[in-house]
């Protein structure tokens, strides 16, 4: 059985460097085990996405939600906006039974145009993630503008970082038979 694996950014462009930050995780732990991975952005949730409930919600909104509480195991990852997530990400993880997390294990990620939002990932994701009871790995990871180059993470600081939390998510997640790993990109 291989382990799934679901990345969410909270993007609502695409590319972006929130999503090759989420991505990178899961290269980082597709090379040490084989995974499905499966990565939905913001913006394929569609217009809908602000509705006031879960039925309500656009049918791509409902499957991101559905795959969200089937993973084995998260990578989510925000922009920052005025010091924190961004409201429609912070919108859909709100229809999440929260049960469904209860002991799932996350990897936390943002991006920001400076150092001065680092935290949000400590004072913002995290707490967020614990709400749900979900298991986070002891390393989130931030990213700034700078540490892209051509919207590729390239700080190696911040690449190190995403080993050690790819690592420790590879530990908090059970062994399974190798299979072939698959990535699938929304």
């Amino acid at each position: 059985m291989t382990l799934r694996i679901v990345g969410f950014s909270g993007s609502t462009r695409r590319p972006s460097r929130t999503r090759s930050l989420v991505e990178a995780v899961a290269q980082e732990l597709s090379a040490r085990r084989a995974i499905d991975f499966v990565l939905h952005d913001l913006v394929d949730a569609g217009p809908g996405v602000g509705a006031f409930s879960r039925e309500a919600l656009p049918a791509e909104a409902r499957a991101i939600i559905a795959d969200i509480e089937e993973a084995d195991a998260l990578v989510v990852g925000s922009p920052v906006y005025k010091g924190s997530y961004t409201g429609l990400f912070k919108h859909v993880i709100d229809f999440v039974d929260p049960l469904a997390l209860a002991g799932k294990p996350v990897v936390v990620t943002a991006t920001g145009g400076g150092h001065r939002h680092a935290l949000v990932v400590e004072h913002q994701l995290r707490p967020l993630f614990g709400f749900f009871a979900a298991q986070t790995a002891p390393t989130a990871i931030y990213a700034s503008d700078h540490d892209f180059t051509d919207g590729v993470l390239a700080d190696s600081a911040v690449r190190a970082r995403v080993t050690q939390a790819a690592a420790e998510l590879d530990r908090l997640l059970p062994r399974t038979a190798p299979r072939a790993a698959t990535i699938k990109v929304a």
